[in-house]
């Protein structure tokens, strides 16, 4: 029911548009997910709150969007991409829309669980897309609608200027309707997916539940789930903490601060799309080597605080100060942000794989586990920060996180490849057809 593998992904076939109209869409919904990164600073000197509570506050909508992935990925499994897709982008809308009725701390979090519904796009969306296309193409094509993720920085460059200009309640409405619309777009230029149009022509039953549920049994989706719960999971609490990070560390001014974070966030979305490309050139395990062993590398350097030493030299004390500067902080960001954006494409060529037809529910599964990470991520950093008294204390966390996955992922593929080894028939599920895994 796919396209033939040498389809063109042009606007000019319906799984062209599906792509890059639903790749738009998600880039939309991802700038409202992440809105209180810019919005919450203000919100904060406003309501007087503690780095935890603004931890909790940016992390909220985020707890929404993990959580509703599972059940809108098996809705999109079973009524189309198309439909599901419109209404949540809708519902987000009116969510968004009503933060600017909130007046009290409790009353923000409410609404911030209502603009999560936008985070919750990426399992309808990966769904959606998935069915227009065949295994060989699924890494590039996924990657590509991952590169929504790039409407962090959309964020991150708009939002702090409309906010100096306008308020924080502007914001919100801009970014609403800009969802609105998309959503409006999006129905009247896509079309309902292959499966979903032969299910309607035939008048087939969608699977039971129990049928959608079933691969969530398989300790491998959870291993693959924890893998997102780093690449993804920390690129969306880093891009959420990164303006309180640089505004507290180096001082800068709310502009200057989303647009040093938009350094980051950029390629953490936009070289998803690459990542795609290298898992199924290359392999999605050899991508997620490189992935966690320069994010290890990446975040040990950031952990290192602001320090001051004495060294007892032959005329005397010696001392020296030791600290990275904004500039090497940036570009150290950049790489990891890189390797990032790569993991992420290859944990869900992984699912593609592995799970051709249960792309809504495993890939929400994981999904909501990524982005469960987003939002325990940003407390954790707030609370440490209380805690420990140092900035660079997310990062300590960052490196011990990755570092468990690495010796994790190794360990799991070293015992599958002794399992392949003693029994020629389990390769199959070491190595599926279309690269490695």
């Amino acid at each position: 029911m796919r396209t033939q593998k040498d389809s063109v992904l042009t606007v000019s076939t319906a799984e062209g548009r599906a792509l890059w109209v639903s790749t738009i869409a998600f880039t939309v919904c991802f700038a409202v997910w992440t809105i209180f990164a810019i919005i919450g600073i203000r919100i904060k000197a406003e309501l007087g709150l503690s780095e935890t509570e603004f931890g909790l506050l940016a992390g909220t909508p985020i707890l929404t969007g993990s959580l509703a992935r599972v059940f809108l990925g098996i809705w999109t499994d079973r009524y189309g991409g198309r439909l599901i897709f419109t209404l949540n982008m809708l519902a987000a809308s009116v969510a968004t829309a009503l933060l600017v009725f909130a007046q009290t701390y409790p009353e923000m979090l409410l609404a911030a669980l209502g603009i999560g519904l936008a985070g919750g796009s990426f399992a309808v969306g990966i769904a959606y897309v998935s069915r227009f296309y065949q295994k060989g193409q699924q890494g590039t094509v996924l990657g590509i609608f991952g590169a929504g993720n790039v409407g962090a920085a959309v964020t991150k460059f708009l939002a702090p200027f409309a906010l100096v200009a306008w308020g924080w309640h502007a914001v919100a409405l801009i970014w609403a309707a800009v969802l609105a619309v998309m959503a409006i777009i999006f129905w009247f230029t896509t079309t309902d997916d292959p499966i979903t149009a032969e299910r309607r022509r035939t008048g087939d039953t969608p699977k039971a539940y129990a049928m959608e549920l079933a691969p969530l049994k398989d300790i491998r989706v959870w291993r693959f789930s924890l893998y997102y719960f780093f690449t993804f999971g920390a690129f969306v609490a880093l891009a959420l903490w990164l303006p309180r990070y640089l505004i507290g560390v180096h001082g800068f001014d709310i502009e200057t601060a989303g647009m040093i974070a938009a350094a980051y966030s950029v390629p953490a979305s936009i070289f998803r799309a690459y990542g795609g490309v290298l898992s199924d050139r290359i392999g999605a395990r050899t991508v997620m080597y490189w992935c966690f062993a320069v994010s290890a590398a990446a975040t040990l350097a950031l952990s290192v605080p602001p320090t001051d030493y004495v060294m007892h030299g032959t005329n005397g004390l010696i001392t020296r100060h030791f600290e990275i500067g904004p500039l090497v902080f940036v570009g150290i960001a950049f790489v990891l942000g890189f390797f990032m954006s790569i993991g992420k494409a290859a944990v869900y060529k992984h699912i593609a794989t592995y799970y051709p037809d249960n792309v809504g529910s495993v890939g929400g599964l994981v999904g909501m586990i990524g982005g469960l990470g987003g939002f325990v991520l940003p407390i954790a950093f707030g609370f440490l920060n209380q805690v420990t008294g140092l900035w660079t204390s997310c990062f300590m966390l960052l490196f011990a996180i990755v570092m468990t996955l690495f010796i994790w992922m190794h360990v799991s593929i070293r015992r599958m490849e002794k399992n392949a080894a003693k029994s020629p028939g389990a390769r199959e599920s070491l190595i599926p057809v279309g690269g490695q895994a």
